[in-house]
This record gives C-alpha cells, structure tokens and sequence, in this order.
C-alpha cells in the first residue's frame, strides 16, 4: 500500500507517517521497484494505533513504550495500566494548571475598563 493509501486510512499525513518511519516508531516499509515506500496492514494497525495515543496527549516515547507493549504477547496489562495512569496524572495537572491560568485571566480582564484610555490594569499587573 503506498503511503498516500496509509495517509488516508490513518488519518495522518504522509509527512508524519515518514516521520514516525524515521523516528522507529514503526518498521521501515519495503520498497517497491519504482522506490515507492510500500506499507503493509500492520504499519496502518501500528499507525492507527499511535495516532489513537496521540489524540489522547501520549509523546512519541510514550507511544515507543505503548508499542512496544501492544507488540509484546508477554506483556502484563498491569504495566500498560501504569503508562495510562502516568498520563490521567499529567492531564490532571495540566488541567488544574488551565484552571488556574483561566481564573487569573478572568481577574485581569474584570479589572480592566476596555476603554479608550490608555491606563490598563492588565498590562501593570503583567510589567509587576
């Protein structure tokens, strides 16, 4: 399958697709005898599998160590448990640090007139 097919299965672009390639996300695809990368039904499991990671906030070497497990017949479902609850603990923060920013940003612009003098309580707090 060449990567334009990939690129439309996967929801990904045929330059992330290249990059997660060069980065050994996913094997290298054969090539075809016109050069052309040739992807197999794997690299779009593998593919979809990563996109679906990165939608919820995973970074390429989470999804490394995500693959690697999902590769892994071995594997012990206790150890993805502990990637996943890493990542609900980063969002978690995330998020109360958004909430903080959001209240503070609602502070600034109640203080504010937003008229069209040139006195603004945002840019003082901001130059404090």
């Amino acid at each position: 399958m060449n990567i334009s097919k990939v690129a439309k299965a996967t929801g990904l672009t045929t330059k992330t697709i290249r990059y997660y390639e060069e980065q050994g996300l996913i094997p290298s695809a054969s090539r075809q005898a016109n050069g052309y990368r040739d992807y197999s039904e794997l690299h779009v499991r593998e593919l979809n599998f990563i996109g679906q990671a990165r939608e919820l906030g995973f970074s390429l070497k989470e999804c490394a160590d995500l693959l690697a497990l999902y590769r892994d017949s071995d594997r012990k479902s206790a150890d993805v448990k502990v990637v996943a609850l890493k990542k609900l603990v980063d969002v978690e923060e995330k998020i109360s640090q958004l909430q903080t920013i959001r209240q503070s940003l609602k502070q600034l612009t109640q203080c504010c007139h937003g008229d069209d003098m040139p006195d603004c309580p945002i840019l003082d707090k901001l130059s404090s």
